[in-house]
């Protein structure tokens, strides 16, 4: 088959998909009294300002931990150097809507510590409009926990189990439950569970020290949930509560002061994180109208310790208390202006103390006050899309911070400013389910209090040091995006990220020491060029006209997804080299509808990320997956294996400063198990779904094109 013969095939492929999905959902809403409503969940949508991943059906994303699943996302760099990376982008991480307003120090921790199967979807929001603070940066990983509420008593239970085998045997467990029911008076919902892993991270840091690190990480979840139908109101009540706890030994070795050492070193981290809800939905009889009032508080508290067992002395001990509260107002409601139209308006109040102490010794009292109110307008005339909004912030950012060098407390930076965040989106409909879209915001990003907190550490050795900048500056983002996408499937797009004062990551080396340090850079530009489309096997032996016949449900089909892009880091002082990333998903079902998936992630080595250059590729693994469902689909099993080849490891070096720093590192990626996924069947077989009570915002709101 030539080259414009399998595009031109592909071509009438898409076209197919599109007129059958569009077929299936007119006969569900003609047959919808008659019958039962099935609706199928997409693995991937993409929607004009953000790409949403299924979790809940896809067995490679929701076996172990949430971090390894987000790992499995094409497009996405997750690491300890280039921290959390979408398209270029860096991520701003949410739950259920709500920022987590965790420090990057313990954010890998949370997400490793919470099972993957409590999760249903993850949106990558490319395009953060004026509902969401200016501080959301470049981008927002929205992470949506699992719903199932309907109106009688169900539940559903996960578990999972895998090993990895290096050294010696190290096993991870998860177990979860979600219970939900409701009568004529209110709702409830509870999703808990716990989490165990062993884990195993081989380290060197420029030929000084070498790291072996045996871990243990246990945490457990709950999120609750009460809906109370007062009238035609509603009033939600929620509390979550997370609590992760990490110990860990290492054993360094290596050169300091021109002598070899050996070091045994204890380390214990332990966190939790309380957060309580409470939303008023006042209800109108126009049901496109929504008036929210919401109020929030959370308090997350950590304490690191770290102890050497030759002294037996603490050498770490650090504490940190982060309270947060807020009030918001967002209101909705159509606007007859053109062929259709919306206005949303809101406003925003937060208070953030964070306070940290050595040896209870206090070294950092921050605190800020945000005030926001936005206005958008979204409004359509024919083919064309248009969204015009603005949000307008004022900060008030104070504080103190102990001086180590000089022994005296000092006031940090001060950071007063009122500011508008303009964003604008256009798209045009070229035909069913295909768009071309250009978007633009301007956000802001505030420096992590991690990277500002002279705590800044998470081991100390004789040949590391850490601290953090108390002078770090705000980043301001202008973000540009052109994408032509269809049917959820094909996309093509292009994005630039223009950062003033960006906050990067510095490594250099002293003699026989390894600063770690945090600075601005006047500015940043990232290029992100990007591609994904699927290619069904059955257009190599299988004749136009019978292709033309067949069912286009994704989930029964062979094929393979294929992802690729481009990206290129600009920095004003240095000369850069982009780098390639390529993800290729193939989804086969065997006989006895046995679905086996394999993912391979790959990105090229020699680029740049900010001041580092990966030696080799950040991501390189081949993940297999075989799952089948059971017992008219309530009971789903899946056997894995992830990074077969045992190829994924980190290996850079920094060139902030001469001579230049290599590190690296290797963890236990290699792993073997199984998780399954079990749906209590209800006693009411006229059960309603209910709408998901489980705290979120607008997760399926903004954008250009409406959630259906």
């Amino acid at each position: 088959m030539t080259t414009k013969l399998l595009f031109a095939t592909a071509a009438l492929f898409f076209f197919q998909l599109s007129f059958s999905q569009e077929k299936q959902a007119e006969t569900k809403e003609k047959d919808i009294e008659s019958v039962n409503l099935i609706k199928r969940k997409k693995a991937v949508e993409q929607k004009a300002d953000r790409t949403i991943f299924d979790f809940s059906e896809q067995p490679q994303l929701n076996s172990g931990s949430v971090m390894e699943g987000i790992n499995k996302l094409p497009g996405l760099i997750a690491s300890d150097v280039a921290g959390m990376l979408y398209q270029g982008k860096q991520l701003d991480v949410y739950m259920d809507g709500r920022p987590l307003n965790i420090s990057s120090n313990e954010l890998n921790s949370f997400l490793e510590g919470m099972p993957a199967n409590s999760i249903e979807k993850i949106e990558i929001i490319t395009q953060p409009g004026a509902e969401f603070p200016a501080t959301s940066g470049g981008a927002i990983m929205n992470i949506i926990t699992n719903r199932n509420s309907k109106s009688y008593l169900t539940a559903t239970y996960s578990a999972n189990y895998n090993f990895t085998n290096y050294d010696k045997w190290r096993d991870r467990t998860n177990n979860s439950i979600n219970l939900n029911a409701r009568n004529k008076y209110f709702g409830w919902q509870i999703n808990a569970g716990q989490n165990y892993r062993e884990s195993l991270m081989d380290s060197n840091q420029d030929d000084l020290a070498f790291i072996n690190t045996d871990r243990i990480n246990r945490g457990i979840f709950a999120k609750s949930a009460v809906t109370i139908d007062l009238g035609l109101d509603r009033l939600l009540l929620n509390y979550d509560f997370y609590n992760n706890n990490l110990d860990a030994n290492s054993l360094s070795s290596g050169i300091s002061g021109g002598n070899f050492y050996t070091q045994n070193t204890y380390v214990d981290s332990e966190s939790y994180r309380n957060e309580a809800v409470a939303t008023y939905q006042k209800k109108f009889a126009d049901k496109a109208k929504k008036l929210d009032f919401k109020a929030s508080y959370s308090q997350a508290d950590s304490q690191f310790f770290q102890r050497n067992e030759q002294s037996s002395q603490n050498v770490l001990d650090n504490s940190s208390v982060m309270k947060v509260s807020n009030f918001r107002v967002d209101y909705s409601q159509p606007l007859k202006f053109f062929d259709e139209g919306k206005v949303s308006f809101g406003g925003l109040y937060e208070k953030q103390n964070y306070k940290t102490a050595s040896f209870n010794e206090l070294n950092l009292d921050y605190q800020k006050l945000n005030a926001a109110t936005y206005l958008e307008f979204q409004t359509t005339l024919k083919k064309i899309d248009l969204i015009l909004g603005t949000r307008a912030e004022n900060y008030d950012i104070s504080g103190l911070a102990y001086n180590y060098k000089n022994n005296r407390y000092e006031d940090l930076v001060e950071f007063r400013k009122f500011k508008f965040f303009p964003n604008a989106s256009v798209q045009y409909n070229l035909a069913s389910q295909v768009y071309f879209a250009l978007n633009y915001n301007k956000k802001i990003s505030l420096p992590s209090i991690s990277v500002l907190n002279p705590n800044n550490t998470t081991f100390q050795g004789p040949n590391s040091q850490s601290a953090g900048n108390p002078n770090l500056q705000p980043t301001i983002y202008d973000n540009f995006e052109a994408k032509l996408s269809a049917v959820d499937y094909v996309f093509i797009g292009y994005n630039v990220s223009v950062a003033k004062n960006q906050v990067v990551q510095k490594i250099s080396r002293v003699g026989d020491v390894i600063i770690n340090s945090q600075d601005n850079v006047s500015e940043l530009k990232i290029h992100n060029f990007n591609v994904g489309f699927p290619i069904p096997f059955a257009i190599f032996n299988t004749p136009l006209k019978e292709l033309m016949k067949f069912d286009m449900n994704p989930d029964k089909l062979n094929f393979v997804y294929i992802y690729s892009a481009y990206q290129l880091h600009q920095l004003p002082d240095i000369s850069t080299k982009g780098f390639w990333v390529f993800n290729f998903m193939a989804q086969i079902i065997l006989p006895k509808d046995i679905k086996f998936v394999a993912n391979y992630n790959y990105l090229t080595a020699k680029g740049n990320y900010y001041y580092f250059v990966a030696d080799k590729p950040f991501n390189n693994s081949l993940n297999l997956t075989f799952s089948k469902k059971f017992m008219d689909d309530r009971l789903n099993i899946s056997l894995f294996a992830d990074d077969v080849f045992n190829t994924q490891e980190t290996a850079l070096h920094s060139i902030s400063s001469v001579p230049n720093v290599n590190l690296s590192s290797k963890y236990d990626s290699r792993r073997f198990g199984i998780s399954l996924s079990y749906k209590i069947p209800t006693k009411n077989k006229n059960a309603k779904i209910d709408q998901n009570i489980l705290e979120k915002n607008k997760p399926e709101e903004g954008g250009l094109i409406p959630a259906q």
